[in-house]
């Protein structure tokens, strides 16, 4: 068994997995990666499961230090790391030696990064998983949704294969700012003519209201107008708008029911690629075929699993 201590940690540093399913009839949400993509990488490099447990580091402010000689994996955003003061970059496994120290500052491009050990980090498995969702109080190091927190220390017990790196081609470009993939949902005849056209051919803020629950989009009031709704099941990456016009993305850690209208629903792709934007930044909506949209999935899907 190979171990890693916390030295300092913040509340947006969670042991995340690929998501709780088949209980959100109890009311209980998904919770898991919020770049699906990015973890995934992660778990390809070091040989694992694509949703075996991993750290979401968002926004930085994490240091650790290896209690033995480790093999990692870190993709997803450029949070700034350093290993023992020398730059790591993203998108590679790595090797740390006993002793050493692991640190993430800043974005520089990018909000979320995954760090990954073979086999996955250690943690119990709460209503299949081990994914931190901490309003639900599920999850996490001890299956109490607690985030990481100075002292803990995380365990793997994994084989270490040879190190490898995601070729670039292949490595999401996180200063993309092409549209989000959207597919229409059951409301979207509902709303008006003009609120349908703004949708997408308008420009969208990122809100600074944003967590792991949701993120509001700015920009024009989209206007609904049919019947009040019943409440029903709430899709990851559905984009419910509330009376306040101003649409809503709702991520892994949405409330499983709704009652307002939505648009429709988010490509994963397009997810993993709104996970790793930050608040001030400018989107686009763009309608896609369900079936497209799949296509997509599948395809990108197959180039992962080829690596």
């Amino acid at each position: 068994m190979s171990r890693l201590s916390v030295e300092t940690s913040t509340a947006l540093c969670l042991l995340q997995d690929g998501g709780r399913f088949g209980v959100r009839h109890l009311g209980v949400t998904q919770g898991g990666a919020a770049d699906w993509l990015s973890m995934a990488w992660a778990n390809n490099l070091l040989g694992n499961p694509s949703g075996a447990a991993v750290i979401e580091v968002t926004l930085g402010g994490l240091t650790l230090e290896a209690r033995d000689d480790c093999c990692l994996a870190l993709t997803g955003a450029d949070l700034g790391a350093l290993l023992d003061g020398q730059p790591l970059m993203p998108w590679c496994s790595f090797i740390v030696r006993k002793g050493q120290r692991l640190q993430f500052s800043q974005p520089r491009l990018g909000v979320r990064a995954y760090l990954a050990a073979p086999g996955g980090f250690n943690a119990p498995a709460v209503l299949g998983s081990c994914a931190t969702v901490v309003r639900e109080e599920l999850g996490g190091l001890d299956g109490m949704g607690r985030p990481l927190a100075r002292g803990a220390e995380l365990s793997y017990s994994g084989t270490a294969p040879s190190l490898r790196e995601v070729p670039e081609a292949l490595r999401p470009d996180f200063s993309d700012t092409q549209g989000l993939d959207l597919v229409l949902g059951a409301q979207h005849g509902e709303f008006s003519g003009q609120s349908l056209f703004d949708a997408f051919n308008s420009t969208w803020t990122l809100d600074s209201r944003a967590d792991r629950m949701g993120i509001r989009l700015l920009g024009p009031a989209l206007q609904y107008q049919g019947k009040p709704m019943i409440s029903e099941g709430i899709p990851l990456g559905a984009v419910q708008v509330p009376p306040d016009g101003q649409p809503i993305v709702l991520l892994n850690d949405r409330q499983t029911i709704g009652g307002y209208p939505r648009l429709g629903a988010l490509t994963p792709l397009s997810l993993a690629r709104l996970a790793q934007c930050q608040s001030g930044q400018r989107v686009r909506l763009a309608p896609v075929l369900q079936d497209t949209a799949h296509r997509q999935h599948v395809e990108y899907l197959q180039r992962l699993g080829r690596r």
